[in-house]
């Protein structure tokens, strides 16, 4: 029985101090997961202008990405939510198709928009958003004017709440209160951003607020609907002529590309006779020793015969004009040159001398 009890008495120390030894490896633990798991929050790479674009994006085609954009465009989603917004798929449009004037046109709209919506971001202290937007004002415009003064604002914001944090000593359950604060208040910007681009866009032609407050509520809704449908319209509108603008762009750049690579032509330099013969002199104005001229226009065609033959002026004694003019013309006729490529209209003078 004695040796039952100081057994008893001398395991339970033992069994204690187990214990407290798992406990405190437990909590070890659990401190190591969370360091573990802010350490891997503070290094999640930022996104540059080369990431900022989803790979779901990048892996569409030109026509998916045009319907996305412009559905994207229509809805409002101009530069958020990350891997479903207008900026994006109209970058990977212009990644894969870089003279396509519709989405370069479409970013130089986009760009003023999502510099405010930075802005907002470092305000709010919403970095992570502040600099994926920022990513994709770099790859729209990596010269823009904005661009170095948001990066700059960045970086001392979030290094002075960083500051700040340490300072607070801020718990994990107050932090985590804090980031869902500003998830809140950025989706709360992104709403009045949307709504103030729509009144912006309605501010013809509507109904004022004020008698809209006023209005029966089935009225009120009708016109909200019959508001929603135009803006449908028009963005749809928008877009088409963005695309319109665009075909018309590339026929003109296929144009002067062709242009530019075919050879420069000028009539005199390309024209070469292969039978010129001269005129017959009139027999009367022979006789009487008059000399004159004839200036004859007349079009050399592809195949080198010509045609379109008329005579410009006359030089020479009045009553011999017609003679020579006559006379010029018929030897014109029968001249042939060397065939071109395309017809030339060109003028000769043809010389009655003794």
């Amino acid at each position: 029985m004695f040796a039952k009890k100081t057994l008893r008495h001398g395991l339970a120390p033992a069994a204690l101090a187990v214990a407290m030894a798992c406990a405190l490896g437990a909590c070890k633990k659990d401190e190591a997961t969370a360091d573990a798991g802010t350490t891997a929050t503070q290094q999640a790479p930022a996104p540059t202008p080369e990431s900022v674009v989803s790979a779901t994006i990048t892996a569409m085609n030109p026509d998916q990405l045009r319907t996305e954009a412009s559905k994207a465009y229509g809805e409002n989603r101009l530069y958020a939510p990350a891997g479903n917004n207008a900026m994006e798929y109209y970058l990977a449009l212009r990644d894969k198709q870089p003279a396509d004037a519709g989405a370069s046109s479409a970013l130089t709209d986009l760009l003023p928009m999502t510099v405010i919506a930075t802005e907002q971001g470092i305000t709010r202290e919403d970095f992570a958003e502040a600099k994926r937007l920022a990513a994709l004002i770099e790859k729209a415009d990596a010269q823009h004017p904005a661009l170095s003064r948001l990066k700059s604002a960045i970086a001392s914001s979030e290094t002075a709440a960083i500051k700040r944090v340490e300072d607070q000593k801020l718990t994990a359950e107050e932090e985590a209160k804090r980031q869902e604060e500003i998830v809140k208040k950025r989706e709360e910007d992104q709403r009045k951003q949307q709504e103030l681009q729509r009144q912006q866009a309605a501010a013809a032609g509507q109904v004022p607020p004020a008698a809209a407050a006023t209005q029966p509520a089935p009225a009120a809704a009708a016109a909200a609907a019959a508001e929603a449908e135009r803006q449908r319209v028009a963005a749809a509108e928008a877009e088409r002529q963005r695309q319109a603008a665009a075909a018309a762009e590339q026929q003109r750049q296929q144009q002067a590309a062709a242009q530019a690579a075919a050879p420069a032509r000028t009539a005199s330099s390309e024209l070469r006779p292969i039978s010129n013969p001269g005129p017959r002199y009139p027999q009367t104005a022979q006789r009487a020793g008059a000399a004159g001229s004839v200036q004859v226009e007349f079009t050399v065609n592809t195949d080198g015969s010509v045609g379109n033959v008329r005579a410009v002026s006359s030089d020479g004694p009045r009553q011999y004009q017609r003679e020579f003019e006559r006379e010029a013309l018929a030897a014109v006729k029968r001249w042939r040159f060397q065939p071109v490529a395309e017809a030339t209209t060109t003028r000769r003078t043809i010389a009655f001398q003794q």
